[in-house]
C-alpha cells in the first residue's frame, strides 16, 4: 500500500478549511467561521467545530461580548486538547496558549465595557505549516470512518450532521450588536 502524499496547502486538505484560515486571519471572524460550517457538517469533524468555535469567541470579541468569548474558547477547548501538540498543519499547541491567555483575560476584566474588549484581547493568526500535518487526520480521507457522528454513540448527534441544539450551535450567536 502507497502512502498518500502529505497536503501541502490547507485547500489540498479542504478549500473550506483553506478558505477559513485566510478569512480568519483578515479578521473576518464570522466570514470564517461561515467558510468552514458547510465541511463541518459534511464532514461532522470535530476540529473544524473546534475552530468554529474558536472563530466565533472573536465574534464575540468584536461585539463586546464578554460572557460569549468566555463560553466560545470553554467550548473549543477540550476539542482542541485532544489534537495536540499539531493537527491538520495548524500549531494546536499555540492555539490553545491563544486560549488560555484570552480566558485569562476574560476572568480578570469582568468589568471591562464592551468597547474594551477588542483592545484588550489579542488577535491570533493560524499559521498552516505542511510539516505540521500528521497525516492521519480523518479529515485527509472524508470517506474514512469516525469522520462522521456515530448516532450508536449516545452523544445524540446523527450522520446529518452535528447537533444543533440551542445554545450549543456555534451560530448561536447573537445578531444585534452591543
Amino acid at each position: 500500500m502507497t502512502a498518500k502524499p502529505t497536503p501541502s496547502t490547507p485547500a489540498a486538505i479542504d478549500p473550506g478549511y483553506a478558505r477559513f484560515l485566510e478569512l480568519f486571519n483578515r479578521g473576518d471572524f464570522w466570514e470564517s467561521h461561515e467558510a468552514l460550517e458547510g465541511p463541518w457538517r459534511e464532514h461532522g469533524s470535530e476540529f473544524y467545530h473546534a475552530l468554529i468555535l474558536f472563530a466565533s469567541a472573536f465574534v464575540h470579541v468584536n461585539r463586546g461580548n464578554r460572557h460569549g468569548i468566555a463560553a466560545q474558547l470553554a467550548k473549543a477547548q477540550p476539542l482542541l486538547e485532544s489534537r495536540r501538540p499539531a493537527y491538520l498543519g495548524l500549531d494546536v499547541d499555540a492555539v490553545l496558549e491563544h486560549t488560555a491567555v484570552c480566558r485569562h483575560i476574560v476572568a480578570e476584566n469582568r468589568e471591562a465595557p464592551h468597547e474594551a474588549w477588542d483592545v484588550l484581547i489579542p488577535t491570533p493568526r493560524l499559521f498552516f505549516d505542511p510539516a505540521l500535518v500528521r497525516g492521519d487526520e480523518p479529515e485527509l480521507d472524508p470517506a474514512a470512518p469516525g469522520t462522521r457522528p456515530d448516532p450508536a454513540s449516545g452523544n445524540g448527534e446523527s450522520t446529518d450532521g452535528p447537533g444543533t441544539a440551542p445554545g450549543d450551535s456555534p451560530t448561536d450567536l447573537p445578531s444585534e450588536a452591543p
